[in-house]
């Protein structure tokens, strides 16, 4: 049973350290990422916390967990449950739960928090599958799964589950692409600002309004140029200059 034990840890040892040297152009050899690499690093101290945790030891794994958190700035729970072959790279302020699951082979980077809404009791954070890569900053919130082979977007929030095989951007998170196919207007420069777009509804509906009342136009009127700015055309009444204080007094 021992024996069996110790292949384990090397073979989760052997899986990690070779994600990193496929998956990492900067990696030159083994021993520079096992002294250096501090996602691999935690890795290998929350192995050891998360035997202490399913052993009955929890507050030793919480302490054990602590200090690898202080020495790496990578915070995960003693109780989460991570594949073999995963890279999390960089991995200043990574997140991970106590009831995170996370398959083998996917690719967390730094910023990304595997976490719960709050009101959520048991399992109340995300099951990641295999292959799945989590972009800079994103955020996976309550017990929802998203499947093996996605990938989601930078700063993108996730709080719904993602099939596999998807590609997920934007807060909320929505899906872009499935199978490979595109779901949505993939183009940036096409996407309408809600906020100035809700703004000009609005202020078609006042002059609609004010037309129908017989009162004179308003004096300013807001339009975006061609950078996308907004700008204030005046009225000629407008636009004439206020004599300064000297002039009124003559």
């Amino acid at each position: 049973m021992g024996i069996k034990k110790e292949r384990a840890v090397f073979k989760y040892f052997k899986a990690d350290l070779k994600a990193v040297l496929e998956k990492d152009p900067a990696a030159r050899n083994s021993l520079e990422v096992i002294l250096t690499y501090s996602g691999f690093k935690a890795l290998r101290w929350h192995r050891f916390c998360h035997f202490l945790y399913r052993h009955k030891m929890k507050f030793l794994a919480r302490v054990f967990s602590q200090f690898s958190k202080f020495l790496h700035g990578i915070e995960i729970h003693p109780g989460a449950t991570i594949g073999k072959g995963v890279f999390i790279d960089h991995g200043a302020g990574v997140v991970i739960g106590e009831t995170t699951e996370i398959g083998d082979n996917c690719v967390i980077y730094q910023g990304v928090t595997l976490g719960g809404t709050g009101k959520d009791v048991g399992k109340r954070h995300p099951t990641i599958k295999d292959n799945v890569m989590v972009c800079a900053g994103a955020k996976v919130l309550g017990p929802i799964t998203v499947g093996e082979n996605s990938r989601i977007g930078a700063q993108a929030v996730v709080l719904k589950n993602v099939p596999p095989n998807c590609t997920v951007v934007g807060v909320p998170g929505r899906i872009v692409k499935m199978d490979g196919q595109p779901v949505c207007d993939m183009d940036q420069t096409k996407n309408v600002d809600p906020i100035l777009e809700e703004l000009r509804l609005l202020r078609q509906r006042v002059s609609e309004l004010e037309s129908r009342l017989g009162l004179p136009p308003i004096e300013e009127e807001f339009f975006l140029n061609e950078d996308g700015d907004e700008e204030a055309e005046q009225s000629p009444q407008a636009s004439e200059p206020v004599p300064d204080a000297s002039e009124r007094a003559e």
